[in-house]
């Protein structure tokens, strides 16, 4: 009897995990963001991940793989041990999240275009834990033959829409002096950069300027520019944090990158779902993800980076396939197909002669 009832139990759990796998799968077949030919870098709060255990993760593995963007900025891990359970099912990507302090923070990437240099903490000693309760991650990476410094954020959160300098607990100081303190270490650290500002920054651009956070950014527009503006001043239908409603994620990148901004969005992944808005709120977060797509000033076939596409990128580009050691070059990955071989020769003769 005992093992019967065993068996039994055994059966009605599998069966039930059967049931919640196909009762909560989506078709994201039409959900898409990353291109081949473009730099997609993404900003997304999962809220303490994850929010519904083994269904939230095949749900953000799901949306990670059909968005194909190349960089996450992730806000909110909580289990880190699930976190790393998805991490080995994505199979394009590695994932990051150490940290003197582990506040939530992490980075996702796709490892066939993205070089990673450094990552590491800013702002990270007791004088900086009131402006960052959660020290920003940078991210020092190549894609494309070209150098990027991204910086992952999650501001304090709250607040009366009143910005009092005089009180230095004041929720709003607090994002005003993050802003300032990150503006002052990217003018001083990397003046002429790609740098590339994003996360859950927990206040809106719109503000007056007397009571906007952001209003160094924005009033050094030379320099800066929140490239999701249009978003913030147009329907709340399209805003990153719908239950308030309000949009509170941002990308804001230096002007080393203008000329490069191609598309932004929102992505209402909740669209895409059954329930709408109430089933992603329950099974996957609060926030929606924002995305930015950035053109490269790379030349599709300069293997050595000389501005011109001829027979020298040739001979670069049969060096790199019979080098020894085997290490990818993305460069040389002229058809996107993660390897480095006399098929990508064929096409960059094909570049050459058109």
């Amino acid at each position: 009897m005992i093992i019967n009832y065993t068996i039994n139990n055994i059966i009605k759990n599998s069966l039930l995990f059967i049931f919640i796998s196909i009762s909560f799968s989506q078709d994201f077949d039409e959900l898409y963001f990353g291109t081949d030919d473009a730099l997609d870098i993404m900003t997304w709060n999962i809220e303490w991940f994850p929010k519904n255990g083994e269904i939230t993760v095949d749900y953000v593995t799901q949306i990670i793989d059909v968005l194909d963007v190349d960089i996450l900025a992730i806000q909110e891990v909580d289990d880190t041990v699930l976190f790393t359970q998805m991490l080995d099912n994505l199979n394009e990507y590695e994932g990051y999240f150490e940290s003197s302090w582990f506040a939530g923070l992490a980075y996702i990437y796709k490892t066939e275009t993205v070089e990673i240099n450094d990552i590491y903490e800013i702002y990270t000693t007791s004088p900086y834990w009131s402006p960052f309760p959660r020290s920003p991650m940078v991210m020092d990476m190549n894609f494309m033959g070209e150098n990027y410094i991204i910086i992952n954020n999650h501001f304090k959160c709250c607040g009366d829409d009143n910005l009092n300098l005089n009180d230095d607990g004041d929720e709003e100081t607090r994002r005003y002096i993050a802003s300032n303190l990150l503006k002052n270490y990217i003018d001083d650290n990397f003046p002429n950069d790609n740098v590339i500002v994003l996360g859950d920054l927990n206040d809106i651009l719109t503000d007056s300027p007397s009571n906007n956070v952001f209003q160094m950014f924005i009033n050094d527009a030379e320099n800066y520019i929140f490239t999701d503006m249009d978003i913030a001043n147009g329907s709340s239908a399209e805003w990153s944090y719908p239950s308030w409603p309000s949009h509170l994620d941002h990308i804001l990148v230096t002007n080393e990158l203008f000329d490069n901004i191609s598309y932004v969005e929102v992505i209402r992944i909740d669209s895409f779902m059954d329930g709408e808005w109430s089933e992603y709120d329950q099974y996957i977060s609060d926030h929606r993800p924002v995305a930015l797509k950035l053109t490269s000033n790379t030349i599709l076939g300069d293997i050595n980076l000389d501005n011109q596409v001829d027979v020298i990128d040739i001979v670069s580009l049969v060096s790199i396939i019979l080098d020894s050691s085997g290490a990818y070059n993305v460069l040389a990955d002229l058809n996107q197909d993660g390897i480095n071989n006399v098929i990508d020769i064929v096409q960059l003769v094909d570049i050459i002669l058109n």
